[in-house]
């Protein structure tokens, strides 16, 4: 897992890393602009085109300062700087990346408090005006500048950070940020680039290298990490040789009623398509017929929303439910159920959630280590309603802790909160995946994980990983613009083979 860092603690990387490796402070700036231009000479190839790069005078403005300088020597000659000396202040690498800035005899101008916000008539802005040490809303002649550069609708290109932007905790509300069509950020991804409020501010993310020290890294008291390619590889188990259906589990999800059992359908087909050695749908008599026809893998267990189904508890290996179940008094006989009987983890997804959150004692009697996958909405219902996504990965950590449960909130990034108070955000999926009926799948998937003897954590944080990646597989080399639920499910096991070849 990567650790992600707040920025205290990339400060800290950083002077880590310039004592132990060792390296100067203002070498290490020029390895870090020199992996930004990397990235940005081999995406921006017109050497021709007219770029501005708006400095402060601080760090980030000594990257941008030492980028205008690299991009220049590497052709990019149309290149003017504009410093933006609203302050006294400034950083001991930037003074020395100005004196080198002259040497290379590049265009520049001083933009001082109260100035006339300039003309810009460049092809490409690149911002390096404030980076990941903001921590108050801009103001003044940052504010002004920030709105009048938006006004333009150029193409801009952030170093790190885009200006006004924070790199965790609570973005403000409203907050003045210059909008990125691009960050090119080091190291790692920042925190709030992974949450929803990024959205406006940032359309896409690139992450550079810089060679800070990985050991430092991998050891910082974080709460937060991001789950990559090679943790899902390791998580996956390979199926042996001898074994057969009874190794790997038997499920029973329970879903769907006389107008959703497509819902119930997904689930179950997920389940058995990620690997469960059983699966069983507990369905109304009404979906038989569709259960028969489209999956004969998976068996039927009837129920009458009017009574308890004769469910023979410990036969099963892991539960979901929720998918399309309808929020009549039959859902809430059965969670009921499940909390007295079942002592295993459950999935806990849908119309299960908002029977829980209007019947708030029974989350404190699900099983331990059972699994609840909520959207926004869902999490709202539960927890209380939020401002503000930071918020919510507070919430989601204290609560995990609180009931001893998994919390899978979805989203583009989404993210597991663990009982011993670690956030995962997961590092795949695309918006073709946005489709009714994508979160029965998951619900599918994390069931059958849990039958196959996958602990909680495990089938969390690889269910969700595998999920996203199957939908990664059809839609990003396809250019699809919508996956259907029912392509990620037949693409599950070809996703799982290829991760673990």
């Amino acid at each position: 897992m990567l650790p992600l860092l707040v920025s205290k603690q990339i400060r800290e990387a950083d002077a880590y890393t310039i004592a132990h490796e060792p390296i100067s402070s203002i070498d290490l700036m020029e390895r870090a602009s020199k992996a930004f231009v990397g990235w940005f000479i081999n995406h921006f190839q017109d050497k021709k085109q007219t770029i501005a790069v708006y400095c402060g005078t601080g760090n980030n403005g000594g990257d941008g300062l030492a980028i205008a300088r690299i991009l220049c020597d590497h052709g990019y000659c149309n290149i003017d700087v504009k410093i933006c000396r609203f302050s006294d202040k400034a950083s001991d690498d930037f003074n020395a990346n100005f004196k080198r800035l002259k040497t290379a005899k590049i265009a520049f101008q001083t933009l001082k408090n109260g100035s006339e916000t300039p003309q810009e008539t460049a092809d490409v802005i690149i911002d390096a005006i404030l980076g990941s040490g903001l921590n108050k809303p801009l103001a003044g002649d940052y504010k002004k500048l920030v709105e009048h550069l938006n006004s333009l609708q150029k193409t801009v290109v952030a170093v790190d950070v885009p200006t006004g932007f924070f790199t965790d905790g609570e973005l403000p509300k409203n907050a003045t940020v210059l909008n990125a069509d691009l960050v090119i950020t080091f190291q790692q991804p920042k925190i709030n680039f992974l949450l929803p409020e990024s959205g406006p501010y940032i359309n896409c993310c690139e992450v550079v290298k810089i060679g800070l020290n990985e050991a430092f890294i991998n050891t910082a008291d974080t709460p937060y990490f991001l789950v990559e390619e090679r943790d899902a590889y390791q998580l996956l188990k390979p199926r042996k040789r001898f074994s057969n259906k009874g190794t790997y589990g038997h499920a029973l999800i329970i879903a769907g009623k006389d107008e959703t059992m497509g819902a119930a359908l997904l689930a179950s087909s997920a389940c058995a398509h990620a690997g469960a050695g059983l699966t069983t749908a507990c369905i109304p008599q009404s979906g038989l017929i569709a259960l028969n026809s489209s999956m004969p893998e998976v068996m039927a267990l009837l129920r009458d929303d009017n009574k308890l189904p004769n469910i023979k508890w410990d036969k099963f290996s892991a539960i979901g439910i929720g998918p399309g179940l309808g929020k009549e008094p039959g859902t809430l006989k059965l969670l009921k159920a499940i909390c007295k009987n079942y002592s295993k983890p459950v999935v806990v997804d849908a119309d299960a959630l908002n029977v829980l959150a209007e019947n708030q004692s029974l989350l404190k009697k699900l099983p331990a280590g059972s699994i609840i996958t909520p959207h926004m909405k869902e999490f709202d219902r539960l927890f209380g309603e939020h401002t503000s996504w930071w918020q919510r990965l507070q919430t989601a950590k204290a609560k995990a802790k609180e009931l001893h449960i998994y919390i899978i909130l979805k989203n583009d990034y989404t993210l597991t909160a663990t009982p011993d108070e670690r956030l995962y955000f997961n590092s795949t999926g695309n918006p073709a995946m946005a489709s009714g009926g994508m979160g029965d799948v998951l619900t599918g998937i994390l069931t059958s994980l849990l039958a196959q003897q996958y602990s909680a954590q495990d089938a969390c944080l690889l269910g969700v990983y595998i999920h996203g990646k199957a939908g990664d597989e059809l839609a990003l080399p396809n250019r699809l613009n919508v996956v259907l639920p029912t392509r990620v499910i037949a693409q599950l096991p070809v996703t799982m083979a290829k991760l673990k070849a």
